[in-house]
């Protein structure tokens, strides 16, 4: 069953968006555009605003970009109803133009509230300006890393998976594949490496040994990259003190 107070402080928070002025963008959207998904969700969707079709019809991804992350979700067998996903700004923007600062600081404390009600495991920004914002908010400087697409973070914390937007196949076809691609991850972060009750990454970790950012990204996150994970399955010996990205740690031993 939902937990009564996420529940009603989302549904609080939700009444808030819909009757927001807090900014010059609820002069001509037609809805205000809230959350959607699992409250319990570990995994949290966060795209830059809804689009025209979205305005219209008052809810997330409808229409061409609706059809492309449904196609992506059924690929790795995820439902939508078991993310949660939202906007970094509420109302649609003019022409679809970039948002400007002062929207962005006028609607981000939204999104601020939504993380903190919904406390998922690992949040996912979808494009350039989600990713920025998600980054910044989260103690990294106002320029995010590099090739950052595709790979996990752990920051003050959280994970944080930026992809590209579902709405960039629509102008660059040959993105699918890429998207796709990352999308099949959102399924490996399902669940922790089946090694990670007996791995010595845990054992060190819980000593206080080891930073528990390997833990995080690695065992409870993309385990499928752990060097430590590939040699347990081709049965190629590896040192206790090997970190999962295959550098030998002298520390730990």
């Amino acid at each position: 069953m939902p937990d009564i107070n996420t529940y009603t402080a989302l549904q609080s928070l939700n009444k808030e968006i819909k009757h927001c002025r807090r900014c010059r963008l609820w002069e001509q959207r037609t809805h205000a555009i809230v959350g959607e998904g699992n409250i319990h969700a570990r995994i949290f969707l966060i795209a830059q605003a809804p689009g025209e079709k979205e305005d219209k019809e008052g809810c997330m991804f409808v229409g061409p970009t609706g059809d492309i992350i449904n196609q992506l979700f059924d690929n790795v067998h995820i439902k939508r109803s078991d993310v949660y996903m939202t906007n970094l700004i509420k109302c649609m923007l003019p022409k679809n133009r970039k948002p400007k600062q002062d929207e962005i600081n006028a609607c981000s404390r939204f999104l601020d509230a939504e993380i903190d009600i919904i406390n998922p495991e690992i949040i996912v920004p979808m494009g350039y300006q989600a990713t920025k914002y998600v980054f910044k908010k989260y103690g990294h400087p106002d320029n995010i890393p590099e090739q950052t697409a595709g790979k996990l973070f752990y920051r003050d914390g959280h994970k944080i998976y930026p992809i590209h937007h579902p709405s960039s196949v629509l102008y660059h076809p040959d993105y699918k594949e890429t998207l796709s691609t990352h999308f099949r991850k959102l399924d490996v972060f399902s669940q922790p490496c089946k090694w990670y009750p007996t791995c010595p990454m845990h054992h060190f970790t819980d000593l206080g040994k080891l930073d528990k950012k390997w833990t995080e990204t690695f065992c409870k996150g993309d385990w499928e990259s752990c060097v430590r994970y590939q040699k347990e399955e081709a049965g190629i010996f590896h040192p206790d003190n090997m970190l999962p990205d295959g550098n030998i740690d002298k520390s730990l031993m």
